[in-house]
């Protein structure tokens, strides 16, 4: 795997890992609605349990960000991997609704197939000490370009159990047998990150610290990112599977072959954005590509047609993604190298506390049969979060070099 010039090696493992996670997020975002109603629950239930893995997920990153200064982040990594081996073994291993909201709750499944887990302000870390400058965008924009890119892979393995239920294998046999390949993805992790190495790179010993001076701006791109996390839970990829399967009764074969396509194309646009954040600025980035994909996104909930309905959302994969790379440049940017840790936890956890409590809410919206209004609410506060953003950091003095 091709690595930015003056990047640490040690980020190829982090690459390596970011690819494996987000390939079995990818199969599991799709699978878990399919799952749960075999297991005789109903919308509103696979709502809730998508609230609780991102609350879970919220209050991990949370205490990573207060207390993860005082252990080695490699370390962390480490038990992080085997929570994910124990998540996919327990799903698959439980029938009963109470049981499965415990293990969503701790584990690390991520109903969305994107960047809320107890694994992202760790390897965000990580990957900031191995890069200096300019660098450190162009390696961010390859890590979610490769998150992109494997995620839209493993949607497309989402089509395994059709196939082996078509070979005469029982179905929830066949969906269990992907979430304990979920479960033994944690395994591999394991020895992935075990190969990274204890000491710092480049030579600078920066031991991790609590937010100190950089708090007050942290706090304000914190307080917006929960708006944007908000909105996007309100259509996490379970929830829109499940938008595309009742409002146009696709199979969860071409439901794969959807999210894969559209997973491509978020992972080809992410590699466009250090070059455009070279040009207009990571800010200007985010807001002038985030804009019309939420735009497409309502327009799409009140599509007629199917074919209409997948443009609109095809477009919008193409342009919603960039300000993920970008936004994470911006915050490593802002902060002192000791408070990276703190600060990539601190804005990741109020957007998963954020994200948490709108899945069951679009559940509820979809069991009620107001199946547009999860898609238009969502695209509504995206663009009121595009346009605080841009009204509050437009002339902030953070570029990408």
């Amino acid at each position: 795997m091709l690595l930015p010039a003056g990047v640490a090696p040690e980020a190829r493992l982090l690459l390596f890992g970011r690819a494996l996670r987000s390939f079995a997020d990818g199969f599991v975002a799709i699978l878990l609605p399919v799952y749960l109603l075999a297991l005789g629950l109903g919308r509103w239930e696979v709502g809730l349990i998508s609230t609780v893995t991102l609350l879970g997920s919220a209050l991990a990153s949370l205490a990573v960000g207060r207390w993860g200064h005082r252990c080695a982040p490699r370390r962390l990594l480490l038990a992080a991997t085997w929570l994910m081996c124990g998540t996919g073994l327990l799903l698959a291993g439980l029938t009963d609704f109470w049981p499965l909201l415990l293990v969503a709750f701790a584990g690390t499944m991520n109903p969305g197939s994107g960047d809320v887990s107890v694994f992202i302000p760790l390897e965000h870390a990580r990957l900031a000490e191995s890069a200096h400058g300019e660098a450190i965008t162009h390696l961010f924009a390859r890590y979610t370009f490769v998150g992109a890119f494997c995620a839209a892979a493993g949607a497309l393995a989402a089509s395994i159990p059709q196939a082996l239920t078509d070979a005469g294998m029982a179905e929830l046999d066949a969906l269990r047998l992907m979430f304990v390949a979920y479960g033994m993805a944690g395994i591999t992790l394991f020895f992935l990150y075990r190969e990274l190495p204890d000491h710092p790179v480049h030579g600078q010993v920066v031991p991790p610290t609590p937010l100190g001076p950089s708090r007050a701006i942290v706090i304000r791109l914190a307080a917006l990112f929960s708006v944007d996390a908000f909105a996007g839970g309100l259509l996490v990829h379970t929830l829109l599977a499940l938008w595309l399967f009742e409002r146009f009764d696709l199979s969860l074969t071409a439901a794969g072959r959807f999210f894969f396509w559209s997973g491509l194309l978020s992972a080809a646009s992410q590699l466009a954005a250090p070059w455009i954040a070279r040009r207009i600025g990571l800010v200007n980035t985010m807001v002038y590509t985030h804009l019309p994909s939420s735009v497409c996104l309502i327009l799409a909930a009140f599509a007629d047609s199917l074919p209409v309905a997948l443009a609109l959302l095809f477009l919008r994969s193409a342009l919603s993604q960039m300000d993920v790379p970008t936004r994470s440049a911006l915050v490593m940017a802002v902060v002192t190298p000791a408070e990276r840790v703190a600060a990539a936890s601190f804005t990741t956890v109020p957007r998963s506390l954020a994200a948490a409590a709108s899945p069951a809410i679009g559940g509820a919206l979809f069991a009620a049969g107001w199946m547009a209004a999860p898609l238009v609410a969502c695209g509504v506060l995206k663009i009121a979060y595009d346009l605080a953003l841009w009204r509050a950091f437009r002339r902030h003095a953070v570029h990408s070099s």
